[in-house]
């Protein structure tokens, strides 16, 4: 499916991106802003998934109710995300209902009360979503992996929060962070679909969410909360075990750094981690789950940054079953640094990701999270053709390099969670 991407940049610094698809009735509008939970200081930790919250409890203009209802009227598909480096928030509606959906979404996020009785309802809300995620022992042990391997940076830090952090988000300290961080500079706004870049465009220009660069000069001490040049990351190698005792599974990841997300090996870095454990097929699948039988599920995959990365391997065992699991991950680690990958295999994981590629153009919020993901990090469009040409060009040496400059080091981490009492690791276990 053909790409017809169009963009326009404001004066203010506000990004409009679209790509038109035919024959389709659906549109998808995202606003998509350059701020996550590393531009926060430590004390204001979780601020912006707090606000990500209450902008749905009501504007100057609508109330929580009223909000509520246009969703559902619109269809229902709102959905809003926080992560380390961005807040997301995108709707999927039908073509001819895009400039309802754009009212809805521009009125959330430019005038939003954050009315002080709201926020501590939140703030409950927010630490309920804290304990169901401990509840959770792979979303638990992935908090623990990203506090233990970014350890003492904003990366560690949760991205909800903590209670006593989220307990001191009252209307005056979120309006005030809200007003520095969403801002135009901020913002890509993209749409896919059956959508007119022109008619978005003059919908854009013609709201509030086009005001003027930051209006934030002048605050005095409150302009330095947003960090807007970001700390370097430098990841650790840890080995850390939570123990657990009421856990019927040990959940382990082992890890390694990897490219960050603006490096041209981010393509090998993907097909080395999919020949790994990024299917069905792949080595540790096949020798953890198939073979032996040790796991139901297990697999590998990297995370990108701006400026770092991380490649994991992770699975779920019993607790008697992990040393004979990590011996089995470090083990294939080593051999694909020491031997690489097979022809075959790099074939097969090729067609496998262009598949994927390709099948996620069918989709319009796939590809307006495309359209905003390429702005943000890369500051262009990538297209589908760049992309297919980029993986078509990686080589095996290519990935035995990456592989032996990732996984032959001192630098290989292990955290686990779990009843492991017995459980013995040290360093000269996790070298290759």
């Amino acid at each position: 499916m053909k790409e017809d991407i169009k963009e326009t940049r404001l004066d203010n610094g506000l990004v409009v991106l679209t790509d038109k698809m035919a024959g389709v009735r659906s549109a998808t509008l995202g606003f998509f802003y350059r701020v996550g939970s590393r531009n926060e200081p430590d004390e204001l930790n979780g601020i912006t998934h707090f606000i990500e919250h209450c902008v749905f409890k009501g504007s100057k203009k609508r109330s929580a109710m009223e909000i509520a209802i246009e969703q559902d009227r619109l269809g229902g598909n709102l959905d809003a995300f926080t992560t380390h480096e961005e807040t997301g928030f995108v709707i999927k509606v039908i073509d001819d209902r895009l400039d309802h959906a754009f009212d809805l979404l521009s009125d959330m996020l430019t005038d939003p009360r954050f009315d002080d009785a709201d926020c501590e309802n939140e703030q409950r809300v927010i630490i309920e979503e804290m304990k169901m995620n401990d509840d959770s022992p792979e979303e638990l042990l992935t908090d623990i992996f990203h506090r233990e391997f970014f350890h003492g940076h904003q990366l560690g830090m949760a991205i909800t929060g903590t209670p006593e952090t989220v307990r001191t988000f009252d209307h005056t300290r979120t309006s005030d962070y809200h007003m520095q961080a969403f801002t135009p500079e901020n913002l890509v706004i993209a749409a896919a679909g059956n959508v007119d870049h022109d008619e978005l465009v003059a919908k854009v220009r013609s709201s509030g969410i086009s005001r003027p660069r930051s209006t934030t000069k002048g605050l005095g001490a409150n302009e330095s909360q947003l960090k807007r040049e970001l700390q370097a990351a430098i990841p650790a190698a840890p080995i850390f075990i939570e123990r657990r005792e009421d856990l019927e599974q040990a959940h382990l990841i082992v890890a390694a750094p990897m490219v960050h997300a603006r490096d041209p090996r981010r393509y090998a870095a993907d097909l080395l981690s999919n020949v790994l454990g990024g299917g069905t097929s792949s080595r540790l699948w096949q020798k953890i789950r198939e073979d032996r039988g040790l796991a139901y599920s297990v697999g590998a995959s990297v995370g990108m940054y701006l400026d770092t990365g991380f490649f994991t391997v992770s699975a779920a065992t019993s607790p008697d079953q992990t040393d004979e699991v990590l011996d089995i991950v470090v083990e294939e680690l080593g051999q694909v640094a020491k031997d690489g990958v097979t022809a075959d295999e790099l074939d097969l994981m090729k067609e496998q990701t262009r598949a994927s590629v390709l099948l996620a153009l069918e989709d319009s919020a796939g590809r307006a999270g495309s359209l905003a993901q390429s702005e943000m990090v890369h500051g262009r469009q990538i297209t589908i053709e760049e992309s297919l040409a980029n993986l078509a060009a990686v080589t095996a040496d290519d990935i035995q390099t990456l592989a032996r400059e990732c996984f032959q080091t001192d630098e290989l981490a292990f955290v686990a969670l779990g009843d492991l009492d017995g459980l013995n690791v040290d360093r000269d276990r996790l070298t290759i």
